[in-house]
């Protein structure tokens, strides 16, 4: 039986009461990470994220959101710890979107993109990437499908960076684009996914080995999309522990 990666794509962008609710199950760091970043809408899109992990993460093993913790690794890599431990999480965010990934049993990385507007793609690929994709990126046609060949290959990269817990800049290199098992230094293997999505953006998962895996995006339809969907959708999407102990008195969805 082949392992599952659960993705959800959100919306950063969200109420007042949505954003109390993300709010009261961040930990004191969150809160401070939050508070010291220099716009709303950045530090919307960061309650956001962490909150509505924190809210997935603990409705699948029965734990209080604002109980979980993360540990960083030595390149700040999270890993769930104490209550709860056990599935494999990672975070994403770019623009106005949110992705969140899980795994049950194997380390994982997500990225999520949007084309950079405004960027020669062709000279930051030159610049960064392995001449075979630098290539690649040269020779695909007009500004937009460079820059979607360039937004490809980007989140390639992270998301096995992620997975593997490692620097991003020394590893811009690792060619991603022949095959989708990638090794990363020492780490090892790591299993890439590119995930359809219904927009210009990109979205690719990495899983640590070379077994094969289902992504699975939630609230989508066969063949799998990943869909941006409202953080209302995920807070009132069952009856969750985030729902039933933070929600104001008398509070429905």
């Amino acid at each position: 039986m082949r392992d599952t990666v659960r993705l959800w794509v959100l919306s950063a962008t969200a109420g007042r009461r949505e954003l109390a609710r993300c709010v009261a199950v961040l930990d004191p760091a969150e809160r401070a990470r939050a508070a010291a970043l220099g716009s709303p809408s950045l530090r919307d899109r960061f309650t956001v994220a962490h909150g509505a992990l924190r809210l997935l993460v603990g409705r699948a093993v029965g734990v209080a959101p604002g109980d979980l913790t993360w540990t960083r690794g030595r390149h700040g890599k999270p890993t769930l710890t104490g209550p709860g431990a056990g599935p494999h999480t990672s975070l994403s965010y770019s623009g106005g979107l949110v992705a969140v990934a899980v795994s049950a049993g194997r380390a994982i990385g997500v990225d999520i993109q949007h084309p950079a507007p405004g960027r020669d793609p062709a000279a930051l690929a030159a610049r960064f990437f392995d001449p075979r994709e630098a290539r690649l990126v040269a020779d695909a046609g007009d500004r937009a499908a460079r820059q979607a060949r360039f937004t490809r290959l980007w989140t390639r990269k992270e998301a096995a960076v992620k997975a593997a817990g490692a620097r991003l800049w020394p590893h811009l290199a690792l060619p991603v684009h022949r095959g989708d098992v990638v090794t990363v230094g020492s780490a090892g293997s790591y299993r890439l996914t590119d995930v359809a999505t219904g927009g210009a953006f990109r979205v690719a998962v990495a899983l640590a080995g070379e077994a094969p895996y289902a992504v699975e995006p939630a609230g989508a339809g066969p063949p799998p999309t990943a869909e941006p969907l409202t953080l209302t959708d995920v807070l009132c999407s069952d009856g969750s522990m985030l729902e039933r102990s933070t929600a104001p008195r008398g509070h429905r969805c």
